[in-house]
C-alpha cells in the first residue's frame, strides 16, 4: 500500500490599494481587515507598515510556540509579553539585520532552564517566520518571568 503524498497547508492574504499613494487594506479568511501604510512623504501613515506587521508575526510565532511548550512541559503560563526591536540595515533593501525580542513571562513556576528549551526548540523547529529569517538576521531573544501576581499589577498600571 502506498502512502499518500502529505498535502501541503496554503495561505492566503489578499490586499488592495485604498488611496493614491500607498495604503492598503489587507484581509485573510474571515478575520477583521488591517490597514498597511508607509510613513509621510511616501504614504500617509495610516495603518502599519510591512517590517511592523512582520515584528509583530515573528513575536506571535515565538509567543505561542513558548506557551505551547512550556504548557505542554506542564509550567503555568499567565500571561506572556513581546516587544520586537528591529534594527535595519542602511543599504536597500532595508530589511532587519538585528532584531531584540523582549520577552515578559508570567509565570509562579516557569524556570530558566526550561524557558531557554522552549526559545531553543521554538528557533530549531516550531516557528516558521523564525526559521525564514535564521540565516540572515540576528534574534536576540532576551526574557524575564515574572510572577503571576505582576500580572495583575501590569494590567493595572495599563488601564
Amino acid at each position: 500500500m502506498e502512502d499518500k503524498p502529505k498535502t501541503r497547508q496554503t495561505l492566503n492574504t489578499t490586499i488592495k490599494l485604498v488611496n493614491d499613494k500607498i495604503h492598503f487594506i489587507g484581509k485573510s479568511k474571515d478575520n477583521a481587515p488591517i490597514s498597511i501604510d508607509y510613513s509621510s512623504p511616501i504614504g500617509d501613515d495610516l495603518g502599519y507598515t510591512s517590517l511592523e506587521l512582520f515584528l509583530l508575526s515573528l513575536s506571535s510565532c515565538l509567543g505561542s510556540s513558548m506557551a505551547l511548550l512550556l504548557r505542554k512541559m506542564n509550567y503555568t503560563v499567565s500571561g506572556l509579553e513581546i516587544q520586537a526591536l528591529g534594527i535595519r540595515r542602511e543599504q536597500h533593501p532595508t530589511s532587519f539585520e538585528k532584531i531584540t525580542l523582549e520577552i515578559k513571562l508570567f509565570s509562579s513556576d516557569a524556570t530558566p532552564p526550561a524557558v531557554d528549551k522552549a526559545l531553543a526548540l521554538s528557533e530549531e523547529s516550531i516557528c516558521p517566520v523564525w526559521a525564514m529569517i535564521r540565516n540572515t538576521v540576528e534574534v536576540v531573544p532576551i526574557y524575564t518571568i515574572m510572577k503571576t501576581e505582576d500580572l495583575v499589577k501590569v494590567n493595572q498600571e495599563n488601564r
